[in-house]
């Protein structure tokens, strides 16, 4: 690359390219207790390990009076592709909870768990006992391919078993393949020359950004789809076999606020591949992009800038050049909504599931409230059959014999794990935020739980506490919960401060538009109660939140379905009457 090329990367380019295959000095920094810190390159290394450097910014003002350093501690993500675990892996998973985190265990969007809390001289610690659960955390954060979503509801259930096999073939597939990972947290052998350590997929500077895959069956879009770089769709014959993959490129959350250059996109529907090549796809994918993308700029660094500089014709292009053949046109599928089933299911062996609601994440016992982490330990020591992480922070109680359900039902009554599952917040989510998150702006886990609360009663008020509604609450525009596909979206402007959005689609597939800029609680509540009102008297039979909002002329469409700029506000007042639009 030429001198003024390599003067325009991105400080992160350069990083990783003098990481050793990212190394740093990350075991150096580990000795140094003077600190429960590591060097700012090494935080951004240390990503690629399934981890951040955060601090308690609860604790921020009264350790800095004191002249005390922040109060230094990691978050821990782990790479567990398709969200399963067996009984015994969540029985250690709990015990590293309960030992060198925080006492919780945090189910993520990205349908795996992470730990918060744990400090650095705990940290070799808790990686041994997570490589003793043979789990690890490697590429769960970082420019590279990051922990594979797959369609959790085993309802068809050969079609997700074929999920499920796709989302660990491509983890593991796009896997890095450094050693550093066991050389600095497991103290393995130390490959000797490192430097010339090769990443035949990834090379030396591994991805512009960061790159997420999911998996999913129609008709439940409960991976969010559109809302990812890279996805594949299962296509199914009239025996419920899949057939091959609907492939979509370019989804994504981020955005900035006050930067119209950043957006939130869903993806495009690119080409229908045969299942022996899903594998292969993927790889040209995330090469493509490898290649494409913006190292210059890290807000546009995302696949989704990438097709949008390039066109998704040349995009494909470029992607059958590099198999060396042509795919076929997408195939018809339809989704109806982007939810969790829960209570008991039975899949097509006669095996017994059930999905309870985990407010926001948190498994955690609550005084006065549901004991999660006890109740769901009482589950794991007698159960035969696996845990399933959905990719709305929800656990699946998988596989269980039709004779032990009883058993099972007797601790969810027991510990309370069926407590608090009204119809909007069975589908609300949120991002953790404060207090750990450096990047949050405002509350978000914390306190949607109070938001909702309100709603309920607004919502039972007009007569529709029983409507499902989509809620999604993030502390910042990075948009973790995926807000910007939520019916009813929430992003954190600064302290009790919100942007609203409006009218995306209940299966997912269509962007919010902002509603209300820069709103307070009492604002928020007195902008959606009238629309909850015109929604209970004027929506038509079947007819979902977000499309009304849309056909009634509360808000207009997104910019082509695909992405938005935040510039378009109400179109008209809240409260006013209902218009007469076409559906959307």
């Amino acid at each position: 690359m030429a001198d003024q090329d390599r003067d325009q990367l991105s400080r992160n380019e350069h990083i990783k390219e003098a990481s050793g295959f990212l190394r740093g000095t990350l075991a150096e920094g580990l000795l140094k207790d003077v600190t429960g810190a590591i060097s700012e390159d090494d935080g951004q290394l240390v990503k690629f390990h399934g981890m951040y450097l955060q601090d308690d910014r609860d604790l921020r003002a009264e350790r800095t009076r004191k002249k005390l350093e922040k109060a230094y501690s990691f978050m821990i993500r782990l790479r567990i592709p398709g969200g399963v675990v067996t009984p015994q892996q969540w029985l250690i998973l709990d015990d590293i909870a309960r030992t060198y985190a925080n006492g919780s265990l945090r189910a993520t969007t990205r349908q795996t768990f992470q730990y918060h809390g744990v400090i650095k001289s705990n940290l070799k610690r808790t990686m041994r006992a997570i490589d003793g659960a043979l789990l690890d955390t490697i590429a769960a954060c970082g420019d590279v391919n990051r922990n594979v979503l797959a369609a959790t509801n085993p309802h068809q259930s050969g079609a997700h078993r074929a999920a499920y096999e796709l989302a660990k073939e491509i983890s593991d597939g796009l896997l890095p393949k450094t050693g550093a990972w066991r050389e600095i947290w497991l103290d393995g052998e130390k490959v000797v020359g490192g430097e010339d350590e090769g990443e035949p997929v990834y090379g030396r500077t591994y991805l512009p950004r960061k790159f997420k895959t999911v998996v999913a069956v129609p008709p439940s879009n409960e991976v969010d789809i559109f809302a990812h770089d890279l996805g594949f769709i299962a296509i199914l014959d009239e025996a419920g076999a899949v057939q091959g993959w609907n492939v979509t490129v370019g989804g994504g959350m981020g955005m900035t606020h006050g930067e119209p250059e950043t957006f939130p996109r869903t993806a495009d529907v690119m080409l229908f591949c045969e299942p022996d090549w899903a594998l292969r796809v993927a790889e040209a994918v995330m090469t493509v992009q490898r290649d494409w993308g913006d190292r210059t700029n890290r807000k546009a660094a995302r696949l989704k800038y990438t097709i949008e500089r390039h066109g998704l014709a040349a995009f494909r292009a470029e992607v059958e050049r590099r198999l060396g053949r042509s795919f076929a046109d997408p195939k018809p599928f339809r989704f109806d909504n982007n939810g969790d089933r829960y209570g008991w299911t039975a899949g097509e062996d006669g095996r017994q599931h059930l999905t309870l609601f985990i407010e926001n994440g948190r498994i955690q016992d609550i005084d006065g409230g549901p004991r999660l982490l006890s109740g769901l330990r009482r589950i794991a020591e007698l159960h035969a059959g696996e845990f399933r992480l959905t990719a709305n922070q929800n656990v699946m109680v998988a596989n269980v014999a039709p004779e032990r359900r009883a058993e099972i039902d007797a601790i969810v009554a027991e510990f309370g794990l069926t407590a608090r599952t009204g119809a909007l917040r069975r589908n609300a989510m949120a991002c953790v935020a404060l207090p750990t998150c450096g990047l949050a702006l405002a509350e978000s886990e914390r306190y949607l739980p109070r938001l909702v609360t309100i709603l309920e009663e607004r919502l039972a008020a007009h007569g529709l506490a029983d409507d499902e509604i989509t809620i999604r609450m993030t502390g910042c525009p990075n948009g973790c919960a995926r807000p910007y596909i939520a019916e009813i979206g929430l992003v954190g402007k600064g302290p009790g401060r919100y942007n609203l959005y409006l009218g995306a689609a209940f299966d997912g597939s269509r962007l919010s538009k902002l509603y209300l800029d820069d709103a307070e609680e009492s604002a928020i509540v007195a902008a959606l109660d009238p629309l909850f009102g015109a929604y209970a008297e004027g929506r038509r039979a079947g007819e979902r939140f977000g499309d009304f909002v849309i056909r009634a002329g509360f808000v207009a469409r997104t910019d082509a379905g695909r992405h938005f700029h935040e510039t378009v506000g109400p179109l008209k007042p809240a409260g006013t009457a209902v218009g007469t639009l076409e559906p959307a």
